[in-house]
């Protein structure tokens, strides 16, 4: 009987764990890896090429900052992506080929939900913000003179923190950027290129 009651008292207390809000005054810091995927169709230049983009995985690292109970503000950071791309004929062949490198800070306000009893103590979050992102080392391979000027737009982020430890979680998330960019090449305007990427992503999660 004792033992049962002893059962009872754990499980009991690890049910309630879900039910604590993550206090105001908690830092977090995430570090771990995010793939970028662009979407299909990056858009077609004034010449009549469809510009068509790759995708890349980078190490990424963010901190989050509980400005009341699970209520966040996260500021996620990368070292460089790099994207390599293939200007189009109509036809589908390769006219040209590119390369660029990318940084996209993104600033959300996020939500962590607790109090659900989920499997595993699961925690899931949502949130919304706004990415800038920052294009350099751009190259195009006629040699020309190829700029992509700055984007700033939306950003959504969904995910789940899987507990481990009581300020130790894995995290598996998946974010959305609105990220457009005005080309030019040799000073000349040749048109806008959608990125618009889903990022998804993993990461250890500390709390302190």
């Amino acid at each position: 009987m004792k033992l049962q009651s002893l059962v009872l008292a754990a499980a009991t207390a690890l049910t309630m764990t879900t039910a604590f809000a993550v206090p105001a005054g908690t830092w977090s810091v995430a570090a771990g890896a995010h793939y970028v995927d662009p979407k299909s169709d990056n858009g077609t230049l004034n010449n009549g090429l469809s510009v068509d983009v790759d995708g890349d995985v980078r190490p990424t690292i963010s901190g989050e900052y509980f400005i009341a109970n699970n209520v966040g503000v996260e500021l996620l950071a990368a070292i460089p992506f790099h994207h390599d791309f293939n200007l189009n004929n109509p036809d589908g062949t390769t006219a040209l080929t590119g390369k660029t490198q990318h940084l996209p800070p993104t600033l959300s306000l996020q939500y962590h939900f607790d109090g659900y009893n989920l499997p595993m103590n699961v925690k899931p979050f949502v949130g919304v913000g706004v990415n800038y992102t920052t294009f350099f080392k751009e190259r195009i391979s006629t040699g020309g003179d190829l700029d992509l000027d700055d984007s700033v737009g939306v950003a959504g982020h969904i995910g789940l923190d899987i507990p481990f430890a009581p300020t130790e979680s894995f995290r598996i998330d998946a974010r959305y950027m609105d990220i457009k960019t005005d080309a030019t090449l040799n000073g000349t305007d040749i048109g806008e290129i959608d990125i618009s990427p889903w990022v998804y992503g993993v990461a250890f999660v500390k709390q302190f």
